[in-house]
């Protein structure tokens, strides 16, 4: 993705927002600084330890044989079935002594040129908090467990590890070109809801299905969805859902294949073309899609969580 990045800039600086980039607006809270950064790590208590083991124990009832495994590989190097939420100063000493990375906390989602300045340089923030019982199912912004259990067993691959690097890099560019939804859109069907083809079937790499135990069945085995092979200029035309399972899942031949598409590709050229809103519905099947499975969509058709449809 070196072409998406604006080589001029110096990211060990975070830097300004230019007034004329369109970017959601979040109140920061009083005591964090411009890198939105917490001083420390929450202290967990014993029920919020016992929420992250619940919620680890239900995962990994449905992720062998689902999961990819560079994130199955990637829990065993950091140990993170070692109980509790995991410390983010031991985290990050495994981490980093493997591809040069740490975890940080943060308070909430924080503002994009933020984000990207961390994983630029080579920091993924994570959520400073966990879900409750109520919430035990389903949260809609990202905790510690989404962040730390489903994001960072990935960034244990050397590749991918690149390639979360460069797309912190990349938004400098897509700033500039008011083309956040476009970029956000690539990072949606890769980082949060990515499918990757192994030998024995396709397996599941993106940290929003690997974090949920319907999604992972569901984008895997589901006969609704339709599986596509990556195309970058589609899928940052493409519209996704945020509330509800994906009618429509990316699949990559490798994280090889993944760099590659986004390295190579001249990103000037597509932000000139790229409309301010998005070209394909998220149910959408074109003529130049590669199409692995096209889905039924049932699931959608019948209207989703609201419905009460089984996700089949």
């Amino acid at each position: 993705m070196a072409t998406l990045a604006e080589p001029e800039h110096d990211f060990s600086r975070l830097p300004d927002l230019p007034a004329d980039v369109f970017t959601a607006p979040l109140k920061k809270p009083a005591h964090v600084g411009d890198d939105w950064l917490e001083p420390a790590q929450t202290q967990y208590s014993s029920e919020d330890d016992a929420i992250w083991n619940d919620l680890f124990a239900r995962q990994m009832d449905v992720l062998p044989g689902r999961a990819a495994s560079a994130f199955m590989a990637g829990l065993q190097k950091l140990n993170l079935n070692r109980g509790g939420v995991p410390e983010f100063g031991k985290l990050s000493e495994d981490l980093n002594a493997l591809t040069g990375w740490t975890v940080v906390p943060v308070p909430m989602l924080i503002p994009d040129h933020v984000f990207f300045w961390h994983l630029a340089n080579r920091r993924f923030p994570a959520g400073n908090f966990i879900r409750t019982r109520e919430t035990f199912d389903y949260i809609q912004e990202p905790d510690v467990f989404h962040d730390v259990f489903g994001h960072v067993p990935m960034l244990t691959d050397p590749v991918y590890a690149g390639y979360m690097q460069e797309y912190g890099r990349a938004g400098w560019k897509a700033m500039r070109y008011n083309r956040l939804k476009a970029l956000g859109s690539l990072y949606w069907y890769t980082v949060e809801f990515g499918l990757i083809q192994e030998r024995d079937g396709i397996k599941a790499y993106g940290a929003g299905i690997l974090s949920g135990p319907t999604e992972v069945v569901y984008a895997t085995e589901a006969k609704s969805p339709n599986r596509i092979m990556l195309n970058v200029d589609r899928v940052m035309r493409t519209d996704y859902v945020i509330s509800d399972l994906q009618p429509t899942y990316f699949v990559i031949e490798s994280f090889e294949d993944l760099y590659r598409q986004t390295v190579e590709r001249d990103f000037d050229k597509l932000y000139r073309h790229l409309g301010p809103g998005f070209t394909y519905a998220n149910t959408a099947v074109i003529d130049v899609d590669y199409v692995v499975n096209e889905g039924t969509l049932e699931y959608t058709l019948r209207g989703g969580r609201g419905s009460g449809a089984k996700p089949v």
